[in-house]
């Protein structure tokens, strides 16, 4: 096993130095191209009257590449991965190849389908925006923090080790609630919870064109709102130091701060947190139609659909763009609220469980 696990690394180093995909150990998925909630800081539900989704013989397809590439974790994102009817397949036959699955799900779907989650995938991270009333706000959905809890509830029923943890969307509508969204992820019996600021300057997540600045101050917070986030921050940070310490916050205080320096450096406050990132050459991401891109936020490589992946991958002009990519300098990179950063020795997921 050891052995194994040098080559791996190995080929993972050599990618990072040369700048060829020889490993991908991380592959995101959309399997289905909508959402079933109406969130105010992401416009994916905007385009569910055409909807795409990734079939059995595309993951078929995709199976000798990811093999090949030492892939070891398949991460189903959406949209809501859930509203694919074939998510379960697909899921069997990437796990029979030893790769993990996670699942990003709104929630609202958990409860129908407990059982196949549990016994077909490895792990799900929901999204949880707020406190009851606020979460339902953000999601512009009825019930949908009820439909959250109890699907959460479902799954723990049937195998209470199974992980289950949440991220949240800081941003104007919930930023306030912040101290009771980390009560309600323990009220749920969520594992563990993360943060993240909005992205409000990509078009990432169903946005052709950029926003305008109406649209983006609907989300990101005013300037005479960040005092009071930074007050916020801080005794969060005090009131909840165990849950730091025992990372049931998985971020730590400095990156929690972080959220701060995003939000007033579009005001010229602070600068942009640096990023430090190297998705581009640990993962990739395969769009419901099939579409290829080196992370979320940067333009597509080209489609499965005509082209296999390895070809997609080091095509002559994405080894250019890794190559050329500066993230200090690159307008995407420097706003990004969503980086990877994996060390050629960090072995992620460990096959089925």
């Amino acid at each position: 096993m050891a052995r194994t696990f040098g080559i791996d690394a190995l080929r993972r180093y050599i990618t990072l130095k040369t700048h060829r995909i020889h490993a991908l150990p991380v592959a995101i998925l959309m399997p289905h191209s909508g959402c079933n909630c109406q969130c105010v800081m992401c416009d994916i539900w905007k385009g569910n009257g055409n909807t795409q989704q990734l079939t059995e013989a595309d993951v078929q397809s995709l199976l000798a590449s990811l093999k090949k590439l030492g892939t070891q974790w398949v991460v189903m994102s959406g949209g809501e991965a859930l509203m694919n009817p074939n998510l379960f397949r697909l899921s069997d036959i990437l796990r029979a190849k030893g790769m993990k699955i996670s699942i990003l799900s709104t929630g609202l779907l958990l409860k129908r389908y407990a059982g196949q989650i549990v016994g077909q995938t490895d792990e799900v991270i929901v999204s949880l925006d707020g406190s009851e009333a606020v979460h339902n706000a953000i999601r512009r959905i009825p019930n949908a923090y009820q439909k959250l809890h109890d699907g959460v509830r479902a799954v723990k029923a049937l195998d209470p080790a199974f992980p289950i943890s949440a991220r949240c969307v800081i941003q104007r509508g919930n930023f306030m609630d912040w101290p009771n969204i980390i009560d309600a992820a323990h009220e749920i019996g969520l594992d563990q919870i993360s943060f993240l600021p909005a992205d409000v300057s990509s078009e990432a997540f169903n946005r052709p064109e950029l926003w305008d600045e109406q649209r983006t101050e609907e989300v990101k917070l005013d300037v005479g709102q960040l005092p009071q986030l930074k007050t916020i921050i801080e005794s969060l940070i005090t009131r909840h130091a165990a849950d730091f310490a025992s990372r049931y916050i998985a971020e730590s205080p400095d990156k929690i701060r972080r959220i701060y320096d995003y939000y007033a450096a579009f005001y010229g406050l602070a600068d942009f947190p640096p990023v430090r990132c190297n998705a581009p050459w640990v993962s990739t991401v395969v769009e419901a139609d099939g579409t290829v891109r080196p992370c979320f936020f940067h333009h597509a490589l080209g489609n499965i659909r005509q082209t296999p992946l390895p070809d997609l991958l080091n095509s002559p002009s994405a080894i250019a763009f890794r190559q050329n990519l500066d993230m200090d300098t690159d307008s995407i990179c420097r706003k990004c609220v969503c980086s990877l950063n994996l060390r050629p020795t960090v072995k992620v997921g460990n096959g089925s469980r």
